[in-house]
C-alpha cells in the first residue's frame, strides 16, 4: 500500500518561513509528477506547486517567487520551501502524487497525503 506523508506545517508569523516535506513510502515502481495543494477554510482546494519527475517545477503565477518546490527522486520525497508567508496562506497543505505500480504497468495511480496545517499569523 503506497502511502504520502507530510511534515513541516505549524504556526508562523506573516513575513516568515517554512519548508513542508513528503514522504511516499510503500511498494511501487516510480514515483512520476509530485504536487503540493492547499485547501483554505471555505475555499476550494487549489494547486500551489508541481515538480516533474526530471525535476523541472511549475508554479501559478500568483506564488511564483515566494515558493519553491524539489525532490528527491532517490528518497521519493518533494519539498515546499515557502517564505514571505501571508496570513492568507493559512491552509491544510496536501503533498500529491501520480505513482506507477510496477514496471509491467504503464497506469499511473494518484494519491494524496493527510495534510498538514500551515498557519500563518498576523
Amino acid at each position: 500500500q503506497v502511502q504520502l506523508v507530510e511534515s513541516g506545517g505549524g504556526l508562523v508569523q506573516a513575513g516568515g518561513s517554512l519548508r513542508l516535506s513528503c514522504a511516499v513510502s510503500g511498494v511501487y515502481f516510480r514515483v512520476n509528477d509530485m504536487h503540493w495543494y492547499r485547501q483554505a477554510p471555505g475555499k476550494q482546494r487549489e494547486l500551489v506547486a508541481t515538480v516533474t519527475r526530471f525535476g523541472s517545477p511549475n508554479y501559478p503565477d500568483s506564488l511564483k517567487g515566494r515558493f519553491t518546490i524539489s525532490r528527491d527522486n532517490a528518497k521519493d520525497t518533494v519539498n515546499l520551501h515557502m517564505i514571505t508567508l501571508k496570513p492568507e496562506d493559512t491552509a491544510v497543505y496536501y503533498c500529491n502524487a501520480d505513482i506507477r505500480h510496477s514496471e509491467s504497468d504503464y497506469i499511473y495511480k494518484n494519491y494524496w497525503g493527510q495534510g498538514t496545517q500551515v498557519t500563518v499569523s498576523s
